[in-house]
């Protein structure tokens, strides 16, 4: 069986509802389909979850009012049948009066889980009953009776698939196979989610239990390009990636991807393809544990990078120093991209300044700090071991005319990544294109 997921903007409007249900029926095998609510919908619920923090019950039934008004729209659009119709109809009233419900009471962090959990409920019911009008063999599993995280907010793989398996087993038969992607349950039971972009982290664990033949996440773009196409001219979709290649992708800014999509596939040796849903016969990119050898695949970027760099010539050679810095940075749950070392000193970049003046604080203790802001983090991915004679160089001529702070080569077999100023992305992205990607390159 293969597990394909569906973003917001692939069952953003009726045509497209449609189209999806063409794509998972074409191969008439059973299939299992994950969705994310209809593009906009989450945002939209995220801004009634504001009103009512803001303890502005106005505001909040304004925009479930402009909700309604919409789906009563899509509804019209989808169904031929007064049948279906109706019966949609229902389910919308139901979800509009228990958003309304919020409006009436104390909002907790809680309740706007359960509020956001609501774009992914529409999506899945509306398009299974759009299958049933169609004749297909349709069903609708709740995500919420299966998918949980542990203790420590991380998924609970040994719950997921003893659930799913069972749930499996009592709807045998079926053509479609639908859940929400997404949301999920926590180890108290209380409605959570998978952060947003887990959807695709939702299609990943379901194929892991499910020991599925593929993954495929069907989004607008046809499978990951070797490049940033909104900045870079003429990218091309790369056709076979590795696990580590694709993470690292991820990871560096290739949004196309959530970073952590790939984990739950790659321990189960499941191969994750990208497809377009405006051009399904585009072969788009296959991630799989296959490495194509000596081969560079593509470039990514990482905007609102913060470099940081802590200079001490009485903590020369001293034990325990870097422990000393990076325990800082664990204290403030701040993770760190990028770290190069030197006999007196240590630079590192992060992606996050919400604590940055108490981190710099801290840092003084053990040396002179100074810090740059408005960085950008290139990196270059591919087939990259040290063994690879003459790959750094082609990468590095690529750079010759771009200022660079730091570089990071040897941390992974698979990237070589630069710390540069956000003005010369652009500059350096397309200098990295025309010369390792370049037809006869």
């Amino acid at each position: 069986m293969k597990v394909m997921k569906f973003g917001g903007t692939s069952v953003g409007t009726p045509s497209r509802m449609k189209e999806v249900t063409k794509l998972v029926t074409m191969s008439g095998e059973p299939v299992f389909v994950v969705l994310s609510a209809m593009a906009g919908t989450t945002n939209q619920l995220v801004e009634i979850s504001d009103y009512l923090y803001k303890k502005n019950p106005e505001g909040a039934n304004e925009i479930i009012n402009q909700m309604e008004h919409k789906y009563l729209q899509h509804i019209e659009e989808l169904y031929s049948t007064e049948e279906a119709k109706q019966q949609t109809r229902e389910l919308l009233a139901s979800e509009m009066d228990y958003l309304r419900s919020f409006t009436k009471e104390l909002f907790t962090s809680f309740e706007e889980k359960s509020i956001v959990a609501q774009g992914e409920m529409l999506s899945t019911n509306m398009v299974v009953n759009y299958m049933k009008e169609k004749g297909i063999k349709a069903v609708l599993l709740n995500a919420l009776d299966f998918m949980r995280t542990d203790k420590n907010s991380e998924p609970d793989p040994a719950y997921i698939k003893e659930k799913l398996s069972n749930i499996m087993e009592q709807n045998e038969g079926q053509q479609v196979y639908v859940t929400q992607g997404f949301i999920c349950r926590n180890a108290y039971g209380e409605i959570d989610n998978l952060q947003r972009g887990g959807s695709d982290y939702t299609a990943s664990l379901i194929g892991a239990a499910l020991n599925a033949e593929e993954i495929q996440i069907w989004t607008d773009i046809d499978g990951m390009h070797n490049n940033d196409p909104r900045v870079v001219d003429k990218t091309a979709p790369v056709h076979q990636l590795h696990f580590e290649e694709a993470a690292e992708l991820a990871y560096f800014g290739a949004k196309i991807l959530h970073p952590t999509c790939v984990q739950p596939a790659k321990y189960a040796g499941i191969p994750v393809r990208l497809l377009n849903t405006m051009q399904p016969e585009a072969e788009g990119t296959t991630i799989s544990n296959k490495t194509e050898y000596g081969k560079i695949k593509a470039v990514a970027a990482k905007d609102n990078i913060i470099a940081i760099k802590i200079k001490s010539s009485r903590m020369l050679l001293a034990t325990g120093f870097l422990r000393k810095v990076f325990e800082i940075f664990e204290s403030y749950q701040t993770p760190i991209d990028m770290v190069c070392t030197s006999e007196v000193g240590v630079s590192m970049s992060i992606d996050n300044s919400a604590h940055l003046g108490e981190i710099v604080d801290e840092l003084k203790k053990y040396g002179t700090v100074t810090v740059d802001t408005g960085m950008c983090i290139i990196c270059v991915v591919g087939d990259l071991d040290w063994s690879n004679i003459g790959f750094e160089t082609q990468v590095l001529d690529a750079m010759k005319n771009i200022p660079v702070r730091m570089i990071s080569y040897g941390g992974s077999n698979y990237n070589i990544s630069f710390l540069i100023k956000e003005e010369d992305k652009k500059r350096a992205l397309q200098s990295l294109s025309d010369t390792l990607f370049s037809s006869g390159k």
